[in-house]
C-alpha cells in the first residue's frame, strides 16, 4: 500500500477512507480525496493505535487497519470467553464467528486461543472504485470468514498480478463466472464479488438466494468465480496505474487513438490488446473486421494482438477452464442490458431455454452477438469447444466506465441471472424452494 497525505487523491486513498469510516473514525465520505478531514481522522485513529501522528498513511497504518478492510479481526480468548461473549462485543453473530473457526470448539475455548471474528459489516464495500488491492482485500477477508471457500491465482496479469479465482461449493456442477475482460467495465466485478457474498450469507443464515435453497446450490454445484480478468487495465482506469513506465507506454499507444478518452477508454490490456478477441474462436476473422475499423496495433480497445492467447491473461483463462468441466459459463461486460447467447449456428442443449429464463428474470434482452463482435471472445470459444451453454451478460447502460450510481439497480438485475446460471445448468435443474418451506 502507498503512502498517501494531504492533498493526494485516487482509489487508495478511497480504500484508507473506507478503513477509517468501518473502524469508527470519520474522514467525511469515501471520495479519494485526502482532505482536513481526512487527516484529522488519520491523526484520532494513530493515536488510539499507538502509532506516531503524522497524518499521514505508511506500512504500519495500513497494517493496523487490515481488520477493518477484511472485516475479520483476530482477538486472544480470555479466561471466559465464549463465542456469544465474543459476538456481544465485536457486533457480530455467534453463527459467523462458529463458521470462521471450524477447527474451535465453542464448548471448550481456551485462553490464549487465537479466535477469528468477523466484523459487523460486509466485507465486499459499496460505492468505491475496485482495484487489484481491493479485490484481494476482499478475497482474504471472505476465506477468513468462509473458510469453505477455495482461493488461488489461476495465472498472472502482463505486469505480473495474480489473477485470483475462487471457488464454493462441493457439487458435481461445475460452473464458471468471470468478469472484467475489458477494464472501463470494471463494475462486472464487484457484481460478481457481491454475489459471492451474498450466497456465503445465505448459507450461513441457512437461507434462500433468489427462491433457491442456498444450501441446495451449494451441494450440487461448484462455482468458480474469476472477478477480475484484466487487473493491470482496472487499475489503470481506475486510477490505482498513474505513473510509471507502464503508464506512460499506455499512454503513448492511447495518443494513436485520440477519439478514446484516456484513461477511461480503456478497455485492453496492458500490452494493449483487447483480451476477449484472444481466444481461438474465429480470431483470423475477428482480426479482418477489426483492422478494417483502424484497430491495427497495440492501444485502449479492439487491437486483436498477434495472435490468439498471446496474452497471459486470456491464456490462464484458458487453461483454467480446459482444467474444469464446466456445465455453463457467464462472462459479465458493460454495457446495454443484453444476455449475448449463441455462437455462430452452435444450438448448445438448453441454451435457449436457459437464456429466455435469464432475460424473464433480469428484464435483459436475449440476442444475437453483432457480427462486429462475434468472434474470439470467450463465450464463443466455450460455446464452440464444448457445445454448453455460455452467454456473455451486458449489464447497465450508458458509457463505460458506467458510473456506481447505477450498480445497485445492476446488481438487482443480475442476482437472478447468477443464481439460475447455478440452477439451470445441471441435469436435472434445482427448483426453487418451495414458499415457507425451511431452507
Amino acid at each position: 500500500m502507498d503512502d498517501y497525505g494531504f492533498g493526494s487523491r485516487g482509489p487508495g486513498v478511497q480504500l484508507l477512507q473506507l478503513g477509517l469510516i468501518r473502524a469508527g473514525f470519520r474522514p467525511g465520505r469515501a471520495d479519494g480525496s485526502f482532505g482536513r478531514g481526512t487527516e484529522m481522522a488519520l491523526r484520532r485513529f494513530q493515536q488510539e493505535q499507538d502509532l506516531p501522528v503524522t497524518g499521514r498513511s505508511d506500512t504500519a497504518v495500513w497494517q493496523a487497519l487490515t481488520p477493518w478492510l477484511t472485516g475479520v479481526r483476530f482477538v486472544r480468548a480470555q479466561p471466559g470467553d465464549t463465542f456469544w461473549k465474543l459476538s456481544q462485543q465485536y457486533d457480530t453473530s455467534v453463527a459467523a464467528i462458529r463458521t470462521a473457526n471450524p477447527a474451535l470448539d465453542p464448548q471448550d475455548l481456551r485462553p490464549g486461543q487465537t479466535v477469528a471474528v468477523p466484523l459487523g459489516f460486509s466485507v465486499v464495500p459499496e460505492g468505491v472504485l475496485f482495484t487489484s488491492q481491493l479485490l484481494e482485500l476482499c478475497l482474504t477477508g471472505l476465506q477468513l470468514r468462509y473458510p469453505y471457500l477455495v482461493i488461488g491465482a489461476i495465472g498472472s496479469s502482463a505486469m505480473g498480478k495474480p489473477l485470483w479465482a475462487v471457488t464454493i461449493g462441493e457439487g458435481e456442477t461445475q460452473i464458471f463466472y468471470n468478469a472484467s475482460h475489458h477494464a472501463n467495465e470494471w463494475i462486472t466485478t464487484p457484481v460478481l464479488m457481491t454475489f459471492l457474498e451474498e450466497y456465503c450469507l445465505a448459507l450461513l443464515d441457512g437461507d434462500t438466494l433468489y427462491g433457491y435453497d442456498a444450501a441446495e446450490l451449494f451441494r450440487r454445484t461448484a462455482l468458480s468465480l474469476v472477478p477480475m480478468v484484466n487487473p493491470d487495465g482496472v487499475d489503470l482506469v481506475t486510477g490505482l496505474l498513474n505513473s510509471g513506465p507502464w503508464y506512460e507506454r499506455a499512454s503513448q499507444w492511447a495518443a494513436d487513438y485520440p477519439d478514446i478518452r484516456f484513461p477511461l477508454g480503456w478497455k485492453a490490456n496492458l500490452n494493449g490488446v483487447d483480451l476477449n478477441l484472444q481466444y481461438p474462436a474465429g480470431w483470423e476473422e475477428a482480426k479482418k473486421i477489426k483492422e478494417s475499423m483502424g484497430y491495427t496495433s497495440p492501444g485502449p480497445r479492439d487491437y486483436v494482438g498477434p495472435g490468439p492467447l498471446t496474452q497471459p491473461e486470456a491464456l490462464a483463462v484458458y487453461r483454467f477452464t480446459l482444467q474444469n468441466d464446466f456445465r455453463l459459463t457467464l462472462s459479465y461486460h458493460a454495457q446495454g442490458k443484453i444476455i449475448y447467447w449463441r455462437y455462430l449456428d452452435y444450438l448448445p442443449p438448453r441454451s435457449a431455454e436457459i437464456a429466455a429464463a435469464m432475460g424473464e428474470a433480469s428484464g435483459y434482452s436475449v440476442e444475437a452477438t453483432p457480427t462486429a463482435s462475434g468472434y474470439a471472445g470467450y463465450k464463443d470459444w466455450f460455446i464452440q469447444t464444448y457445445d454448453r451453454p455460455g452467454y456473455t451478460i451486458e449489464v447497465g447502460q450508458g458509457v463505460s466506465p458506467l458510473p456506481l450510481t447505477q450498480f445497485d439497480e445492476i446488481y438487482a438485475d443480475n442476482l437472478g441471472i447468477l443464481v439460475l446460471g447455478l440452477a439451470l445448468a445441471g441435469q436435472p435443474e434445482i427448483r426453487p424452494a418451495a414458499p415457507g418451506s425451511p431452507a
